[in-house]
C-alpha cells in the first residue's frame, strides 16, 4: 500500500510499504477514505519529537471502511464506516474505566521508555513516535486499529467524511480546551493560536456559552476564519497582546486563556523568546513556551489556563509566582477522544457545528509530502489539509 513516512527532519515521503495485518483478536483493518495532516504532525517533520525511526508511517487523523475484523471484536463488522480516535485505549484499565482514555495503562508497549521521560506513560498514539508505541499511522491506504472494539465510532449514512473526520482529534481537542475553561455563560476567553485546533476551540467556546472570544495569531487567513466565527482578533506582530487584553477586559484579564500553540510557539521579539530559540537551537531546551508564559500573565485572578498545544519536555521560565499568587487553575491533557466522540457526533448531527469549515486543501496521498511543507510554511492560505488515499 501507499503511505506517508518519516525519514528525518524535513523529509516526509509517500512510498510503498507492506499492508497491515490483524495481530490481535480485537484488531480491525480500516481502508482509509480520508486522513488529515495535523499541526502536531509538523512537530514530527521538524524533528521536535524524539524516538522517530526512518520509515515510520505517520498520521493520527483518519477514517474509512472496515475491511477486516479480528475474531474477538464483536463491535465492528466489515463494511462499517468509522472514525478512528488518535488515542489507542484498551477500555478496561483503571484510566479507561474512568473515561481517561489517553491515560490507558495497556496500549503503549514502550511504556518503560515513556516513564523515563515523563514519570508515567500515557496511552499509545497512532503514528507518533516509538515513545508512544511505535504504531503505524493513518496517512495510508490501510491502517490497523488495535482495541478496535473501544476506539472507532460508527458514522451515520448521509454524513460526509469532511464533517466526521475531525472527530478523530482536532474537534475533541478544541472542545476539551474550551470545556476546561469552566464556561458558565458570559465569559471572555482568550485563545492563542488560530490553527485548526484553535479554530475548533473558538467555536466550542461559543457553543458552551462564552460571550467573547479574543483570538491571537498573525496569519491573515487564520485571523479571518476566527472573525468569521465571531471572535475578536489580535495580530501579535502588531500589538502588545497583554496590553490589548487588559484594555479589552478593563484591566481584569481574560476569564480563561487557551494555549492552542504548544512547543513551537513563535513571537516577534523579547528576551525570553530569544532565549527559547537559542536553547532549542543548541539542544539545551526542548520547547518554546512563549505562549504559555503570556497566557498566564493575561489570565485574570482565579482564572483558568487551558493547555491543549503539544509540549514534549521541560519548560523554562514559567511564571509560577504569578500563577500561585493569583490563584490560577491549570488544566491540560492529551485528549481522551473516546470520551468526547459520541457527544460531538450528536452536535454535528443536530447541525450545531460543521467541522468541515476548517478545510482549505484536499489532495491525494502522493501530494501529501509537499503539502506538509505548504502547511508548515503557512503558504497558499493553508489551514487544514485533507488527503484522500
Amino acid at each position: 500500500m501507499k503511505a506517508i513516512t518519516w525519514h528525518g527532519k524535513g523529509d516526509m515521503r509517500c512510498e510503498t510499504v507492506p499492508d497491515p495485518k490483524i495481530q490481535d483478536g480485537r484488531d480491525a483493518i480500516i481502508k482509509v477514505s480520508s486522513c488529515a495532516i495535523c499541526g502536531s504532525d509538523l512537530h514530527l517533520m521538524d524533528g521536535m519529537i524524539p524516538t522517530m525511526e526512518r520509515g515510520d508511517i505517520v498520521g493520527h487523523e483518519c477514517m474509512g471502511e472496515v475491511v477486516e475484523v479480528g475474531k474477538d471484536n464483536k463491535k465492528l463488522k466489515v463494511g462499517d464506516r468509522v472514525v478512528v480516535p488518535f488515542t489507542i485505549s484498551c477500555g478496561e484499565c483503571f484510566f479507561c474505566q474512568r473515561g481517561f482514555f489517553s491515560g490507558c495503562e495497556r496500549s503503549n508497549p514502550n511504556a518503560k521508555m515513556a516513564e523515563k521521560m515523563w514519570g508515567h506513560s500515557p496511552a499509545g498514539l497512532f503514528g507518533y513516535s516509538h515513545l508512544l508505541g511505535g504504531y503505524a499511522g493513518g496517512q495510508a491506504e490501510y491502517v490497523r486499529v488495535p482495541y478496535a472494539d473501544v476506539g472507532p465510532i460508527k458514522i451515520p449514512a448521509g454524513m460526509t467524511d469532511e464533517q466526521a473526520l475531525f472527530l478523530s482529534d482536532i474537534f475533541p481537542t478544541g472542545y476539551m480546551g474550551a470545556e476546561f475553561c469552566n464556561i458558565k455563560g458570559g465569559e471572555t476567553i482568550a485563545i492563542w493560536g488560530c490553527g485548526p485546533v484553535g479554530q475548533m476551540a473558538i467555536r466550542s467556546a461559543f457553543l458552551l456559552g462564552a460571550e467573547r472570544v479574543i483570538a491571537i495569531d498573525t496569519v491573515p487567513e487564520r485571523l479571518a476564519m476566527a472573525r468569521a466565527a465571531g471572535a475578536e482578533t489580535l495580530d501579535f506582530r502588531d500589538v502588545d497582546v497583554y496590553e490589548a487584553i487588559q484594555e479589552r477586559t478593563k484591566g481584569r484579564g481574560a476569564d480563561a486563556c487557551i494555549d492552542a500553540v504548544g512547543t513551537e510557539a513563535d513571537s516577534m521579539s523579547g528576551f525570553y523568546a530569544m532565549v527559547d530559540r537559542l536553547k532549542v537551537a543548541t539542544f539545551m531546551g526542548t520547547d518554546r513556551p512563549y505562549v504559555l508564559r503570556q497566557a498566564i500573565h493575561c489570565c485574570r485572578n482565579f482564572g483558568t489556563v487551558s493547555i491543549i498545544g503539544v509540549y514534549g519536555g521541560f519548560l523554562d521560565k514559567i511564571p509560577m509566582g504569578s500563577a500561585i499568587n493569583r490563584g490560577l487553575t491549570f488544566r491540560m491533557a492529551q485528549t481522551p477522544v473516546q470520551h468526547y466522540m459520541p457527544m460531538l457526533l450528536e452536535r454535528i448531527e443536530k447541525g450545531e457545528i460543521d467541522p468541515s469549515f476548517v478545510i482549505t486543501h484536499t489532495a491525494t496521498l502522493e501530494e501529501g509530502p509537499e503539502l506538509y511543507k505548504t502547511f508548515r510554511d503557512k503558504k497558499d492560505g493553508c489551514i487544514k489539509v485533507v488527503l484522500k488515499p
